[in-house]
This record gives structure tokens, sequence and C-alpha cells, in this order.
């Protein structure tokens, strides 16, 4: 069975609710998965917007999720959850999840990819984008990706 990553809060290609952008509560969607790959040492997870003005924008990081672990929801904005996940630093300067805020009334896609990886990553290696790019990059065992979209 392949890596297979769902969200409960909005269908595949569709508008992902205010609830979770910057215009509502600004909370993690419910994320759920499941085929985890054998071999799978820890998992993570981007989200990134494409379509920003300025290049691709990183809206959450997490890394070094529990191989064990298949959900995730209304994920609190700290470094460390309680499961031993960690959450890297989003464009915004913030950790956690940051949700859609589009600065422009163009439909945007957000992009949720979840990775099996072959490795625990550093703490460091998930402070950006690149850091975690370049952590992950030869370790990937297998990927998921979901799309949602969002326009204000």
């Amino acid at each position: 069975m392949a890596l297979s990553l769902s969200i409960t809060s909005f269908e595949e290609n569709k508008s992902i609710p205010v609830k979770h952008t910057c215009e509502g509560e600004d909370v993690s969607p419910n994320l759920i998965w499941d085929g985890v790959p054998k071999g799978t040492v820890s998992q993570a997870l981007l989200m990134e917007d494409p379509d920003a003005p300025g290049g691709t924008f990183t809206h959450w990081i997490m890394y070094n999720i529990p191989p064990k672990v298949s959900s995730l929801n209304n994920v609190p904005t700290q470094k460390t959850l309680d499961n031993g996940a960690m959450q890297g630093q989003n464009d915004f300067g913030k950790i956690g999840y940051g949700g859609p805020c589009p600065p422009h009334p163009e439909e945007h896609r957000y992009i949720f990819k979840l990775f099996a990886l072959g490795k625990e990553l550093k703490p460091e290696e998930g402070r950006d984008r690149a850091a975690f790019l370049e952590s992950i990059k030869d370790h990937v065992i297998e990927k998921s990706e979901y799309v949602g979209l969002f326009k204000r």
C-alpha cells in the first residue's frame, strides 16, 4: 500500500475553510494518512504555496514525526510537540502552522507534502525550508501530497 495523505477538513483541490486561514482561527487542518512504508524512521510534513508573488512560500514544516503517528489535528504552534515531533520556522517568521493568507485576490494552491524518511533529523535540520529540503533529499522513502485552494 502506498503512502496516502488525506485532509478531512476539505476535499482535495477544493477550497480550504476560512477556519484554517489567517482570516479565521489559523489552526491546522485534520490530516490523516496510511501506508507508511516499512523502514520509515521518521515522518515529515511541508506545506507550501507555490503561487506566492515572491516565489514558493512555506507555511508549515514539521519533522521527526514518529512512524506510528498517522494523524495530526489543531497542532499547537510550539517547537517540540508531546509526541517528539518538531516544527520549523515558516515564512511568516513563526514556528509551526501558518495558514493561507495570500496578499492578492487570486486563488493560490497550498500543497501539503508528507514524507516517509529513512532517518530522524537533527533539530537544526528543520529550522527552515532550505535546511529541511537539504537534510531530507537523500532520505525520502516515499512521499504523498494533498492540495487545497484559497483566495481572499
